[in-house]
């Protein structure tokens, strides 16, 4: 895990990045995507640690993002609670659409859908996955386009972002210039802390994976 700088620029936006907490498909490591499915008990706990350790950390927090699929929802709902934020919710924060890979786990994606899951596998940004599902270039366009104005509107101020692996994932290549292509060599825990800054028109990471007041949370899909 990288340490977070004390100083920030009067004109720098910080930004929170918070993956949503376990489901219990996250548990089966079945593909989620678009499919709204809610936050299991270890979730929901794991949404209040981070609430908690967010207001720990002693940062004043102008604003609060999330996607509008349930599991963030209620994950930034916690921290609704321990910041007194209201939520703003937008779909641009969403998971990565998968397609007909949704709702398999890995195992089932790969022998039902040998193809999709090749080009899933394979990261080839331009291919949008079989049954309406996105390419990796549809994503990082909607998830920079999200950042890009969340930061504009922010700028001098700290926000947090609750989202999705897919998400974090276009943010960590955002921040650090790797391509969309390369296998992911960084972990994405559920609820972790994540943060990036973003200053007269460039990113940079701050920390990345911070866990510390959880307990064994789950990377997003290893491997890929």
């Amino acid at each position: 895990m990288k340490t977070r700088n004390s100083t920030q620029s009067a004109l720098a936006c910080r930004i929170c990045l918070v993956r949503h907490g376990e489901t219990a498909w996250n548990a089966e490591r079945r593909l989620q995507g678009h499919i709204d499915v809610p936050l299991n008990p270890r979730g929901l706990s794991q949404a209040e640690a981070t609430a908690r350790s967010l207001a720990r950390a002693g940062e004043r927090f102008a604003a609060l993002y999330s996607s509008d699929l349930q599991r963030a929802r209620q994950t930034a709902d916690a921290v609704t609670r321990a910041h007194g934020l209201a939520a703003t919710h937008d779909a641009r924060l969403r998971e990565r659409h998968y397609g007909v890979l949704q709702g398999l786990t890995f195992e089932e994606a790969e022998h039902q859908q040998p193809q999709a899951w090749q080009h899933f596998r394979k990261r080839d940004p331009q291919v949008a996955l079989d049954g309406g599902g996105e390419s990796l270039h549809g994503l990082a366009a909607r998830v920079h386009a999200a950042l890009e104005e969340i930061a504009a509107r922010h700028a001098g101020e700290s926000v947090v972002v609750v989202t999705h692996g897919g998400v974090l994932d276009i943010a960590h290549r955002l921040a650090t210039g790797k391509t969309l292509e390369g296998v992911r060599d960084f972990a994405i825990p559920n609820a972790a802390l994540n943060w990036i800054e973003h200053t007269a028109g460039s990113w940079r990471l701050i920390a990345w994976a911070d866990e510390r007041h959880l307990a064994d949370a789950l990377d997003e899909l290893p491997g890929t």
